[in-house]
């Protein structure tokens, strides 16, 4: 995840992302650099518009889940069996003292 963020970073601070920027990040940070990561990391964002792709992201919609009918009639069916059993231990305890 370190990778990703030293990516956004440099982006953000409109430097440029190869390996040696990308090493001095991790190492200011105190993170193990290791260079497989490090080379992959700058080979796929070789030709990547960092800052474009954020904003894509952004706009996108974001599909609202519609509630069930079934969690609410749960709910309902919920709230029905506490009035039951209230009224229940209510009778149950008019019982003990007669």
């Amino acid at each position: 995840m370190e990778y990703i963020h030293t990516a956004l970073l440099l982006s953000k601070l409109g430097k440029p992302i190869n390996e040696t920027n990308v090493r001095k990040v991790l190492e200011s940070a105190g993170a193990k650099v290791e260079e497989p990561k490090v080379k992959a990391l700058v080979t796929a964002l070789e030709n990547v518009d960092i800052e474009k792709v954020i904003k894509e992201a952004s706009v996108m919609p974001v599909a609202v889940a519609a509630p069930q009918a079934g969690a609410q009639e749960a709910k309902k069916e919920d709230k029905k069996e506490e009035k039951v059993s209230e009224e229940t231990a209510a009778a149950g305890l008019g019982s003990l003292f007669g």
